[in-house]
C-alpha cells in the first residue's frame, strides 16, 4: 500500500485525539487500524483492548489484544478501570482508562477499534477528544465473502456476526464520517485525509492563543 507522508507536526502545543475506527466484523475497521497505526510518520499510538474472548491462531497476546479471564475482566470494571466495556458476541471487551488519559494530556494521539457501543461510553467521557469513523462493506455479500475468506471462525460463529452486522450497520448515523471500504488504499488514504483535517482543528490546539498573542506582540515592522 502507497502511503503518502505524514504533515510535518505544527510547533504549537494541542492536546491529543482519539480517532475511533468502528464496522461490522469484516467491514476492514482491524486492517485501516494497524495500518494507520503502523505508518510511522502519523505517530498513532494503537490502544491495545482487554478481551475474554478466546485467542484466535494468528493473534498475539499483548500485540492484538490482551486475553484475560472474565474474573480479570470484572475486576477491571469493578474498580472504574475502564474507558468504555461492551459485550460482543458473547465475549466482553474494553480499554484501560489511565494510559487512553495520560496520552492525550501529553499530546499523543491514539486510535481505537472498538464497536459502537464502546463508542459511546468513550464519546461520553472524553467529548471534544473524539473523532469517530464507521467502516461500511460494499454489499451485504462482500461482507460474508470476507468472513468466509477469513477462515478463522467456524460456520455457526460466521451466522452469528452476520446477524449481528444488521444491527451494527445501522448505528452509521452516530459517527463524524463514513467510510465505505470496496477499495483499501482508497479508504485508508480518506483516513489520513480524517486525521489531517482533525488534528488542526481549534478547539485541540492549546497553544494557539499563545502563538496568536506573541506574533501580534512583535513590532509592525524591522528595522
Amino acid at each position: 500500500m502507497k502511503q503518502k507522508t505524514a504533515p510535518t507536526p505544527s510547533p504549537i502545543e494541542r492536546r491529543g485525539l482519539v480517532l475511533i475506527l468502528s464496522s461490522p466484523s469484516g467491514a476492514g475497521k482491524t486492517t485501516l487500524t494497524r495500518n494507520i497505526a503502523n505508518a510511522g510518520g502519523w505517530r498513532l499510538e494503537l490502544s491495545i483492548s482487554v478481551t475474554t474472548r478466546e485467542r484466535r491462531p494468528s493473534e498475539i497476546d499483548g500485540r492484538h489484544y490482551h486475553f484475560i479471564d472474565r474474573e480479570a475482566f470484572e475486576g477491571l470494571r469493578a474498580r472504574d478501570d475502564l474507558l468504555e466495556w461492551a459485550e460482543v458476541h458473547g465475549n466482553f471487551y474494553g480499554t484501560p482508562r489511565r494510559a487512553v488519559e495520560k496520552t492525550l494530556a501529553e499530546g499523543r494521539d491514539m486510535i481505537f477499534d472498538i464497536d459502537y457501543q464502546g463508542t459511546r461510553q468513550v464519546r461520553e467521557r472524553l467529548q471534544d477528544d473524539v473523532v469517530t469513523v464507521f467502516i461500511l462493506p460494499p454489499s451485504f455479500s462482500e461482507l460474508r465473502h470476507r468472513l468466509e475468506r477469513r477462515a478463522e471462525d467456524s460456520p455457526a460463529t460466521i451466522e452469528k456476526r452476520l446477524a449481528n452486522a444488521r444491527n451494527e450497520m445501522q448505528r452509521w448515523v452516530e459517527y463524524d464520517y463514513v467510510i465505505v471500504n470496496d477499495d483499501l488504499d482508497e479508504s485508508f488514504r480518506a483516513l489520513e485525509s480524517i486525521l489531517a483535517a482533525e488534528r488542526l482543528k481549534r478547539v485541540r490546539r492549546t497553544g494557539l492563543a499563545g502563538f496568536v498573542d506573541s506574533m501580534l506582540a512583535e513590532p509592525a515592522s524591522l528595522v
